[in-house]
């Protein structure tokens, strides 16, 4: 796992310095005329929906408000002592100055879910909460901690996981005395509750990860049900492919990646697992041509950096493909694509409503 992760850490160190929310001229799929009728699911043709094999063009997920904090009132602990994911021993006695740091900026969503985005002292390029705009940005050249800004800013508790480093600068932050939780790297809906209760027990409060926890599986729960209304018969085959600039920044986010959990949660058939791919693969010609997806994910702030739609097209192997035919590609908002945790729920009907062509008031 932690070979994995910083694998992909290592490839998306060299990203943006921040995450942009983009426009583009042309945000909304058009629907071929040749809609297959034996493609669409039961619901789908009583209903009308569109048949998605069919949709073309560019489509871009817009991005959602920041996490609605826990009602009510839940009873915080402290000090309080934990076990970490790596079975360190954590006190905690103070979460006045909080930073929550993660490859997908899913902690400092789950920090604010929980009631204590007010404790946020600074943040990572992936946390791109309208909050926490004005917050100073603690990691450089992407996603490599600077550990002199971190201490900068004299936090009382960090929560943090090993998709960001290197691992000398977790360990040169908890020889500083402060106290530094390591959590679960791994993404998905499976995943959730128990990387939400992580967070709380880190801020003393238990029963609030449970009320949270039971929250989020009610919401997503919900929103599977509805994402199955629109899903057709015939699966739609998907690639998510991550890219930055112009260069040779360009992969395959394979198996294990967050992607696949994703397009499944989506009702498509993720290519890259179906095809044993694991890990970040380079998304050269052939291995592209070899997966030939009909529609294509990928991050907003990504698919700007590379010219948009006409320079992600211009890249070899993409507009060979079914995808790239017809220009078939949702772009996510960089700081929810792969982050999952409390917002699952608002992401994966964002995404699903822009991969299915359907309305909002549908």
């Amino acid at each position: 796992m932690k070979t994995r992760l910083l694998a992909l850490a290592a490839v998306l160190t060299v990203v943006l310095s921040a995450c942009t929310a983009p426009t583009h001229p042309d945000t909304q799929p058009k629907t071929a005329s040749d809609t297959t009728a034996t493609q669409q699911s039961p619901a789908q043709s009583k209903t009308k929906l569109p048949d998605p094999h069919t949709l073309t063009g560019l489509t871009v997920v817009p991005d959602i408000a920041d996490p609605t904090p826990l009602e009510g009132s839940f009873k915080q602990t402290l000090p309080t002592t934990i076990r970490d994911f790596e079975g360190n021993s954590v006190t905690v006695t103070d979460t006045s100055r909080i930073l929550a740091m993660d490859l997908t900026g899913t902690l400092s969503r789950t920090v604010i879910a929980l009631g204590f985005g007010d404790k946020l002292v600074g943040r990572t390029v992936s946390s791109t909460e309208k909050q926490l705009a004005d917050l100073p940005v603690v990691t450089e050249n992407g996603h490599t901690l600077n550990t002199e800004a971190i201490l900068a800013l004299k936090p009382t508790l960090i929560v943090v996981d090993r998709s960001i480093g290197p691992p000398e600068a977790l360990d040169q932050l908890r020889a500083s005395g402060i106290p530094v939780v390591l959590v679960d790297p791994a993404r998905g809906i499976d995943k959730n509750s128990a990387l939400i209760k992580s967070v709380a027990n880190a801020l003393g409060t238990p029963e609030a990860g449970t009320a949270l926890a039971d929250r989020v599986e009610k919401e997503t729960k919900a929103a599977l049900a509805q994402i199955k209304q629109w899903i057709p018969a015939q699966p739609l085959e998907a690639s998510f492919l991550y890219v930055r600039g112009t260069g040779g920044v360009f992969f395959i986010l394979g198996g294990n990646e967050g992607a696949t959990a994703l397009i499944e949660a989506l009702g498509a058939k993720d290519l890259a697992t179906a095809q044993g791919l694991k890990g970040v693969t380079p998304a050269n010609a052939e291995a592209l041509v070899a997966l030939n997806p009909e529609i294509i994910f990928t991050m907003s702030s990504g698919l700007d950096s590379t010219n948009g739609l006409k320079g992600l097209l211009a890249r070899p192997g993409v507009a060979e493909t079914r995808a790239g035919q017809k220009q078939r590609v949702v772009a996510i908002p960089d700081g929810l694509s792969l982050s999952f945790g409390p917002q699952t729920a608002e992401t994966l009907l964002a995404v699903a409503r822009a991969t299915y062509g359907i309305d909002e008031d549908k």
